[in-house]
C-alpha cells in the first residue's frame, strides 16, 4: 500500500479483489495506477502495479488465442436453438455427469474442482426433439458466463446439499424470465428415509425440482420430461403425399396458424400453399382440409398442398 493512498484508489483496490474476471482484475488494476499517488516514494509501488498491468493484459491475450485455436472461446460459436437450457451449479456438483447422462455430450469428468472451463454443449433427443443442454463452468469460476444465463429458456441448478440452492438462486435473481429446475444429484448416496425428507423440504419452498443420480440413472427419466415441459413449446410434424410424417418436429410458440408453420420451414413459402391436410388434435377427422389462418395444436401432423 502507497503512503496516503487516495479514496479512489481504496476504491479502485477493493474492486481488484472482488473481481471474479481478467478483464475485471485489469481495468482495476488500470484505475488503481491512475488514482495511486504519484511521488518518490510511490514510485516502485507503481512500477508493481504496471508488471501486473502488463503480465495481465499477456496472460488475456494469451487466452484469447487458445480459445481460438480451440474453437472454444467464451460464448462465440454458440447460437442459441429453439429450445435451449443451462446448467448452473457450484464446482464439482456433477453438471458434466449430467450432461454426459443425458445428452450426445462427453465432456470431461474428473472428481477435482473446476474441470469444466469453457462451455460445454450436448443435445438433448426428446421424442424427435433436439434440446440444446450447455453445461457452463462452476459459479465461482472467472469463464461463468451470466449473459447465457440470462437469455436461456431454462436453468437446471444442480446441488448436492439444500443450503446451496439459496446462494445460487441469489446469483441469477435478475432473470425473471427462465425456467428454473432443482437437479439435487448424487441422491444415490442417500437412504430412502433422507431421501423423503429432501423431496419435502423441497416441496415446501415449492421448488420445481427432480432428484437424479448418474450412477444409478435414478430420476434421469423424470428430469428430461420436466426438461421438455418447461419450455413453452409446441410440435408440428409435416408429412409429403402418401409418405409417413417427419420424425423431427417443427417447434413452434403456443397457439400458431399454419401460415406461421409454413414460414417456419421457409421464409415465402406460406404464398405457394393453397390448403393444408391436417390430422391431430386441432381437428374434427383424419385429413381435414383447412386454410392458413387455422390455429394448431401440439402433435399435429400437417401435410401443405401447394400450387
Amino acid at each position: 500500500m502507497p503512503i496516503n493512498p487516495t479514496y479512489e484508489y481504496i476504491n479502485a483496490e477493493t474492486e481488484y479483489h472482488k473481481a471474479q474476471t481478467d478483464t475485471e482484475r485489469l481495468k482495476s488494476l488500470e484505475k488503481m495506477l491512475r488514482t495511486a499517488p504519484a511521488h518518490k516514494g510511490s514510485e516502485k509501488f507503481r512500477g508493481d502495479i504496471r508488471l501486473k498491468i502488463k503480465k495481465l493484459k499477456e496472460k488475456i491475450i494469451k487466452d484469447k488465442k487458445l480459445g481460438s485455436k480451440k474453437g472454444h472461446g467464451p460464448s462465440q460459436g454458440i447460437k442459441k436453438q429453439d429450445m435451449q437450457a443451462v446448467l448452473l451449479g457450484l464446482t464439482n456438483s456433477g453438471k458434466s455427469s449430467i450432461l454426459k447422462s443425458i445428452t450426445n455430450a462427453n465432456p470431461k469428468i474428473a472428481s477435482y474442482g473446476f474441470t469444466t472451463s469453457q462451455p460445454k454443449i450436448g443435445t438433448l433427443n426428446y421424442n424427435g426433439c433436439n434440446i440444446q443442454i450447455i453445461d457452463l463452468p462452476p459459479i465461482a469460476s472467472e469463464n461463468f458466463e451470466q449473459g447465457i444465463v440470462n437469455n436461456t429458456d431454462t436453468i437446471l441448478i444442480v446441488v448436492e446439499k439444500l443450503h446451496e440452492i439459496k446462494p445460487i438462486l441469489e446469483t441469477i435473481k435478475k432473470n425473471k424470465t427462465s425456467k428454473k429446475i432443482i437437479i439435487f444429484n448424487k441422491i444415490d448416496l442417500y437412504d430412502e428415509n433422507t431421501k423423503r425428507k429432501i423431496k419435502e423440504t423441497l416441496k415446501s419452498k415449492r421448488h420445481n425440482f427432480v432428484l437424479v443420480s448418474t450412477n444409478t440413472d435414478e430420476g434421469l427419466k423424470e428430469l428430461k420430461d420436466k426438461i421438455f415441459d418447461s419450455f413453452d413449446k409446441i410440435r408440428i410434424y409435416t408429412k409429403h403425399s402418401g409418405k409417413k410424417a417427419d420424425k423431427i418436429p417443427i417447434i413452434l410458440p403456443p397457439n400458431p396458424t399454419l401460415k406461421e408453420v409454413a414460414e417456419k420451414i421457409l421464409h415465402g413459402y406460406s404464398k405457394k400453399v393453397k390448403f393444408a391436410k391436417i390430422t391431430g388434435p386441432s381437428c374434427k377427422f383424419p385429413n381435414q382440409k383447412i386454410g392458413l389462418k387455422h390455429i394448431v395444436k401440439d402433435k399435429d401432423i400437417v401435410e401443405f398442398i401447394t400450387d
